[in-house]
């Protein structure tokens, strides 16, 4: 175990103290001259839980809204109109008392401007705690709205409580769609999904969404890290992995995203009992839960796994700091020059914004970023098209960053 050292952040003008289990001559703490302010003003959104672009040279941006209602809007300041993109509200189950239930992930495909195609993760009504992952298309008589019409569902995943659903669908560099989803609810894994590979639950799938195999809507990707993997042999009977695995050991990634010019995936997995974490995800990476939280042990009987194993989180922190991490992205845009390299997130709870610093092999700096004043409750992260970052709230307000204080 690394030394432990004090962690200070600020909020508003009181002190902070939390420990991390990161060397203290390894990282530089410090406030960064970077503050926050409103995006697009005029526009308020219902519980705003992803914010992207098409990467079509449209320069749009496009905001999921929790209940199942996609919209998009021109990237002006001023614009004071979104329009409907895509509709699912009345096939998507969303309550304020199953708050991590809904539209949870949305995104297009990397050749949208040529085929219209997007795709979304949600919550069915259809089915009680039941996740869809599906594929829709661009209106054939309307090339600025989607389709309903045109779904395919290409993954159900039954989820055995309402909560840990992750949500967040992505894709990679080698044009795979990444989805994460948490490790099925409840507390404490009390199915132990983290650590099973016979599960989807409590993993980064990755999936090849322009092929497919026998009985597939899909393709499993040749290279995916546990295909034709055995788990268990027991009485006769061979119980083989899930072989759209990607990376496992999660309790609820709350989100993650590729860096643009790394193709690293970041994520941002939300702990339980004190600690909260950040991961760089690695094919077939296990990262832990729910023998440990972070990098401390949490299940009593998980000291007969080898550590070795287990792939630390880049960087953790305490609950004294905050209760419920917002995974962010890497900053590649231009015009917050300080943040450029550097991963943006922050906490549901506190409100609280840093950026990491990795250099590639380790986290050499956290910056506290200057708060607005008002505890923010912090729910997704995204970009734009020119990659400038933007967080939203659960008040429905989107805020991007700016240099100085």
């Amino acid at each position: 175990m690394k030394n432990l050292f004090a962690v200070a952040v600020l909020l508003g003008s009181s002190m902070l103290v939390a420990h991390s289990a990161i060397a203290a001559d390894a990282v530089v703490e410090k406030p960064l001259a970077v503050s926050v302010t409103r995006a697009f003003e005029n526009l308020i959104f219902d519980r705003p839980i992803v914010v992207t672009h098409a990467n079509d040279g449209s320069n749009r941006v496009f905001v999921a809204e929790q209940e199942g209602v996609i919209k998009a809007f021109e990237n002006d300041p001023d614009v004071e109109e979104a329009s409907v993109f895509l509709d699912i509200d009345e096939r998507c189950r969303y309550r304020d008392n199953n708050n991590e239930e809904g539209l949870l992930g949305f995104c297009f495909h990397p050749k949208f401007k040529d085929n219209g195609q997007v795709f979304a993760y949600y919550t069915t009504a259809s089915e009680e705690h039941t996740s869809f992952v599906s594929r829709f298309t661009l209106s054939k008589d309307d090339p600025n709205t989607v389709d309903p019409e045109t779904e395919e569902v290409l993954l159900k995943i039954p989820q055995p409580f309402w909560n840990h659903n992750g949500g967040t669908i992505a894709f990679g560099p080698d044009r795979f769609l990444y989805i994460g989803l948490g490790d099925g609810g409840s507390g404490n894994d009390p199915d132990r999904n983290g650590q099973n590979l016979a599960t989807l639950l409590g993993t980064i799938l990755r999936i090849d969404i322009e092929s497919k195999d026998d009985g597939k809507l899909y393709a499993i990707p040749k290279d995916n890290p546990f295909v034709d993997h055995v788990v268990s042999k027991r009485k006769g009977q061979t119980v083989m992995a899930q072989p759209e695995i990607y990376a496992y050991g999660l309790r609820n990634v709350w989100r993650m995203a590729f860096d643009r010019e790394t193709g690293k995936l970041w994520a941002g997995d939300v702990g339980q009992a004190l600690w909260e974490e950040i991961n760089i995800i690695e094919k077939g990476g296990n990262y832990g839960w729910n023998i440990r939280e972070a990098k401390h042990w949490f299940r009593p009987d998980g000291n007969d796994v080898k550590t070795a194993e287990l792939i630390d989180p880049v960087w953790e922190y305490h609950h004294d700091i905050g209760k419920s991490i917002t995974g962010g992205l890497v900053y590649r845009g231009t015009e917050v020059p300080e943040l450029v390299g550097k991963y943006v997130y922050g906490d549901y709870v506190t409100g609280l914004l840093w950026a990491l610093e990795h250099d590639g092999s380790k986290t050499v700096g956290n910056y506290a970023l200057h708060q607005t004043g008002d505890k923010l409750p912090i729910m997704s992260f995204g970009d734009d098209e020119a990659g400038e970052v933007y967080f939203t709230t659960t008040f429905g307000q989107l805020y991007k960053f700016k240099s100085g204080k």
